[in-house]
């Protein structure tokens, strides 16, 4: 498993996904979001996305849009794309980061904190307001300064080993499992005649 920048392939399968969970596609721009890869199947597990509020003064700087396919939920998928996500916004020169969701247990174990709606910026007062109204009327204000995001380990090793089955794959079949002998047997119009 990794994570990985969106690319633009992947704008059709954000927004499915993204209607499909009932996320946040305000101001869709697929290059703020970042992706969870299953590098064996090349399957998407998960996604989010840092949303930039420019003001007239300064910019601040909210995670949103996390999510992850339910196939893939429990196993550090939302972990990894919400560290990412961090580094991102640390890479971007955002010192703290915000969240506005009603997952504060979940965003808590990774150095979250609560945060007076009174004191945030007055653009994320807004869209929280808006959230509340449309999206998630359990959302609250959450941040964290960047330097101080901790992954606990669990999450690290279930990262590590995560997958979308429990159960164990079956060995893919080749041409011995039905008695052929692939080192003398020939397919392209091969006739026997």
């Amino acid at each position: 498993m990794y994570v990985r920048d969106a690319k633009n392939r992947d704008e059709a399968w954000l927004l499915d996904h993204i209607d499909s969970m009932g996320l946040d596609e305000t101001a869709f721009r697929s290059r703020d979001y970042v992706i969870a890869m299953n590098e064996r199947e090349n399957e998407r597990a998960g996604f989010g996305r840092v949303r930039v509020h420019k003001t007239e003064q300064t910019e601040h700087c909210e995670l949103t849009s996390i999510g992850v396919r339910s196939e893939w939920r429990g196993q550090g998928v939302g972990a990894h794309v919400v560290e990412r996500l961090v580094t991102t916004a640390n890479d971007q020169g955002f010192d703290i980061v915000y969240a506005l969701s009603g997952a504060t247990e979940y965003l808590s174990q990774f150095g979250f904190e609560p945060v007076e709606p009174a004191q945030l910026p007055d653009v994320l007062q807004r869209r929280l307001s808006k959230k509340q109204e449309s999206l998630d009327p359990e959302a609250v204000p959450l941040c964290i300064q960047t330097g101080q995001f901790y992954m606990p380990g669990r999450l690290r090793d279930a990262f590590k080993r995560a997958s979308a089955d429990d159960e164990e794959q079956e060995p893919e079949e080749g041409p011995e499992d039905f008695g052929i002998d692939p080192d003398e047997t020939t397919y392209k119009y091969d006739t026997g005649r």
